[in-house]
């Protein structure tokens, strides 16, 4: 399959404040090559503050949404891409995060082991919701001209013959460590998901669909961000 790309001059760059092989693996699966600027928010310290503020526990989409306003906001604030080159952030900076939900409880990275495997032996045969958050900052010029988000969300069932030896197996691997609900659908963890219903790359990471909604919401064209076939 071809792509009709941009004329040249129009084309806009694409910052992820994220280093999540997920995100960067959607997003040149769609021709996009993003520069990569961590975030280093504190994930549970904002979501702390945050709620005491409210007076209440947030909801998933609440808790999405915030954190990856955060961290789009503070890779904006340091408005260079990094303190070594000094290159002002010209261009889109998208902030994302992603939440899995059963039985109403919200459940982010494992991190732990014993966590992962926990969690594995009270949701194979269920189905859960993955929520993903998005903040999308137009930087362009080197200033910030709007922002614009969404939450999107897909149910996940998960098959319900899986072993406590695939469980074990999966763990050591350390993949589910360091993702929301302690599983993946494009790599190691794919062939546990019986189905999705919903956008898939929603459970990767971040909904390319309502991505490119909120680019044209900034009044730009999602063909203006490929950068390759």
């Amino acid at each position: 399959m071809s792509h009709s790309f941009s004329p040249k001059g129009t084309s806009v760059r694409f910052y992820l404040a994220s280093t999540s092989p997920a995100r960067l693996m959607l997003l040149r699966s769609a021709g996009i090559e993003p520069t990569l600027l961590p975030s280093h928010v504190d994930e549970e310290a904002t979501a702390t503050t945050h709620t005491a503020e409210l007076g209440r526990d947030l909801t998933p989409a609440e808790l999405v949404q915030l954190l990856a306003r955060a961290k789009a906001e503070a890779v904006v604030t340091s408005k260079t891409v990094s303190t070594r080159s000094g290159e002002t952030i010209d261009g889109l900076v998208l902030g994302g995060d992603s939440a899995f939900v059963l039985d109403e409880i919200i459940y982010g990275k494992p991190h732990e082991p014993a966590v992962a495997r926990e969690r594995w032996l009270a949701q194979r045969g269920r189905t859960g919701t993955l929520y993903s958050g998005h903040w999308l900052i137009d930087h362009s010029g080197g200033t910030v001209r709007g922002a614009v988000g969404a939450v999107t969300r897909a149910e996940v069932t998960f098959s319900s013959d899986i072993t406590a030896a695939e469980i074990d197996a999966y763990i050591a691997t350390g993949e589910p460590l360091q993702v929301a609900g302690a599983f993946t659908i494009d790599s190691l963890g794919a062939p546990f998901v019986d189905g999705i219903s919903g956008d898939p790359s929603t459970v990767v990471g971040m909904s390319l669909p309502a991505l490119r909604r909120l680019v044209r919401e900034l009044g730009h064209e999602w063909t203006s961000l490929w950068t390759s076939p």
